[in-house]
């Protein structure tokens, strides 16, 4: 059986810059049902996010909000917007490993 991703249940997933210091990534899903996989702590929380992107636990946070689909998610940049080592001054590349994370199967 073929393994579904985040991106599949989404209208968009997309990533941007919060301010020079922070990322902030939404993923708008399509439906109730898809919005219910997304907004599972115990699929997608705090330690997950921080395993994809080398963050702190801590620093990140979530935004659930049932009545538009979204899950809303920001951590603060690796690097500042604009520094010699930002490779993406505009986050907007940041949202793919969230998009690719395989959701568990429906039961």
């Amino acid at each position: 059986m073929p393994e579904t991703t985040l991106a599949e249940l989404a209208h968009e997933v997309r990533s941007k810059n919060a301010g020079p210091f922070w990322v902030t990534m939404e993923l708008f899903m399509r439906d109730a049902e898809g919005y219910r996989i997304a907004a599972d702590e115990s699929f997608l929380n705090e330690g997950v996010i921080a395993r994809l992107y080398r963050v702190e636990e801590s620093t990140i946070q979530i935004f659930r909000i049932p009545s538009l689909n979204v899950v809303k998610i920001s951590f603060p940049r690796p690097v500042s917007q604009g520094s010699l080592r930002d490779r993406d001054i505009h986050a907007g590349q940041h949202h793919v490993p969230l998009a690719r994370l395989v959701v568990p199967p429906v039961s």
